[in-house]
């Protein structure tokens, strides 16, 4: 306690000077003169006590030698923190000059083309530090299928096991070399943005190299990769709560020829897209704004949306579903989500007159009650807590985000509707929704195009005989190899007779099916419905004892089908 005490007073003493000493002023009273007397000569200027002091103080309190210490290790610290911080400006710009740095974060398409690639090189491969994984969708589709599992796909799905799988594992690094450059990337995870997601996931990679194209030429290549992994099947994206794309699953390609619709639809559909995407310097010349909407209306099942995703494979166009239904969405959300867009997409609104609590059409007035409209009652009440649920998304705002000055160019805008007269007449307008298409319920054309495709034979089984008939035999004898020839001839011939009394037969059989069955009252899903429960069994499917019988059969089974008034698109 005593060195504080001396630290206080000798910084006292230092600032007043000596305490002992007290200045004295005499004043003297005469006429004509005054005198002063004072500890200070006579004219002398008095000095500042505060000021002139200050080297004693710093001489007092150097003298403590914990200040000293203190002092010392103030100095050597900042000296060290001047020298990291040198060092390591140093280092980075040592390190930005020899090494390119790219991240790839998980909710760009950059992500996957970069994860598509890297699963193909051996490095990723060989990973030793592992992540084991069962899952079979989204970053888990590139992953290394473990020794075996490969070779016993057909039995695990029936079975319903999982193939085992393991991609890298976080924060692990992998090297390896790209066109005699060294490479290094990362897989990694920081906290994410929004409340809602906890984690986000990017991949960082570095090269060792000074030229810029390296990294272009990577990206190119890792691109093309991608396109060609995605040949065959078509990505599907939905909105997220933070209003942009996540991807969300990959489907396989559906042929044009699997969608059975009444002769000229599919063509009319497939030419006006196709011509919409070739025209783009037509609409600018022209000032026309770059965008076509398709409005598909009809019964329930009668294959809008199977349309959609054959036309997306055929276009090689991604899905974009924009879920007007989704709690949260207001028009605000909804002309960003739409101005997110990629400039060549399929924007799909599946059932666009249920996506609101009141109607699409201004002309038609609600029915209600006068207590309907009482805030009191009950019934407003729980109205109100069911509008609180879904989305607040106003009609003029979805005609904002369909043609407004934000809204994204170059994009096929498809919605789908069951009730074609709710909706109202601005919605569906040429410039929103350019041209109506009305899908009706299944025609005798459809049913007998539909039960062709289900029971012709396949024409891979043909092209598969007929490639190994034609393929040499390179080991064994001459004598052998004859045998061999002669057994593939036998084995083909039977093939395609097999398939030419299948073929007659299914389309002598098809050709009685559209008589048996009534015109427009069968919905297409239906039909499908029904004939998938006889898919091996055609003669069973078209019924023994001929039309009659098969008509009622028909009907029997759809009435314990979905009925054509319920069924989903």
């Amino acid at each position: 306690m005593a060195a504080p005490a001396l630290l206080v007073q000798s910084v006292l003493s230092a600032l007043v000077g000596n305490p002992g000493v007290t200045p004295q002023i005499q004043c003297n009273t005469q006429t004509g003169n005054a005198t002063e007397s004072s500890g200070f000569p006579t004219g002398a200027a008095v000095p500042s006590p505060g000021f002139t002091n200050i080297p004693a103080l710093i001489t007092s309190l150097l003298s403590i030698s914990a200040l000293r210490d203190w002092l010392k290790l103030f100095i050597i610290g900042g000296a060290f923190e001047f020298c990291r911080r040198v060092g390591m400006k140093a280092y980075h710009a040592v390190y930005d000059w020899f090494f390119i740095t790219a991240v790839f974060m998980e909710d760009d398409a950059s992500y996957d083309w970069i994860m598509v690639w890297l699963s193909k090189q051996p490095s990723w491969t060989n990973a030793r530090d592992v992540q084991i994984s069962t899952r079979s969708f989204g970053l888990r589709s590139n992953a290394v299928l473990i020794p075996g599992e490969e070779d016993d796909d057909s039995s695990a799905t029936v079975s319903g096991e999982r193939p085992l799988a393991y991609i890298p594992s976080y924060s692990s690094r992998h090297t390896f070399w790209y066109n005699r450059r060294w490479c290094r990337v990362s897989r990694l995870q920081k906290d994410g943005a929004q409340w809602y997601k906890t984690k986000e996931e990017y991949l960082e990679l570095c090269i060792l190299s000074w030229d810029q194209r390296i990294l272009n030429e990577l990206l190119l290549e890792a691109k093309k990769a991608y396109k060609a992994a995605q040949e065959n099947s078509i990505s599907v994206y939905v909105s997220d709560p933070n209003h942009g794309w996540r991807h969300v699953t990959t489907r396989p390609k559906r042929p044009l020829s699997s969608i059975v619709l009444d002769p000229g639809m599919k063509d009319l559909l497939v030419e006006d897209a196709q011509d919409f995407l070739e025209s783009k310097n037509w609409y600018s010349v022209r000032g026309i704004p770059f965008r076509r909407g398709y409005l598909l209306h009809g019964a329930p099942g009668s294959g809008k949306t199977s349309i959609i995703h054959s036309l997306a494979g055929e276009l090689g166009l991604d899905i974009y579903i924009v879920s007007l239904s989704r709690s949260g969405l207001d028009d605000n959300a909804l002309n960003e989500i739409i101005s997110d867009l990629p400039e060549k997409c399929i924007a799909l609104m599946e059932d666009i007159d249920a996506a609101f609590t009141t109607p699409l059409n201004r002309n038609i007035v609600e029915k209600g009650n006068d207590s309907a409209s009482d805030p009191h009652t009950s019934q407003a009440q729980a109205r109100q807590q069911q509008e609180e649920r879904v989305s607040k998304i106003t009609l003029s705002g979805l005609l904002n985000a369909l043609d407004g000055v934000a809204a994204q160019e170059g994009r096929l805008l498809f919605a789908t509707t069951n009730r074609y007269q709710s909706l109202d007449p601005a919605l569906t307008r040429p410039g929103r929704m350019d041209l109506h298409i009305e899908f009706k319920l299944a025609s005798k054309y459809q049913a007998r195009e539909l039960y062709r495709c289900f029971f012709l034979p396949d024409s891979e089984l043909l092209a598969e005989a007929e490639a190994r008939s034609k393929s040499p035999s390179r080991d064994g004898s001459e004598a052998d190899t004859n045998k061999a020839e002669r057994t593939e001839k036998v084995s083909l011939l039977e093939v395609e007779e097999t398939a030419s009394n299948t073929s007659e037969t299914s389309t002598a059989v098809a050709s009685t099916l559209p008589d048996a069955l009534p015109e427009r009252e069968f919905s297409m899903a239906s039909l499908q419905g029904y004939l998938m429960t006889y898919k091996t069994r055609p003669m069973e499917a078209a019924g023994a004892d001929g039309a009659k019988e098969l008509n009622k059969e028909v009907a029997n089974t759809l009435s314990t089908l979905v009925p054509a008034t319920a069924a989903s698109t």
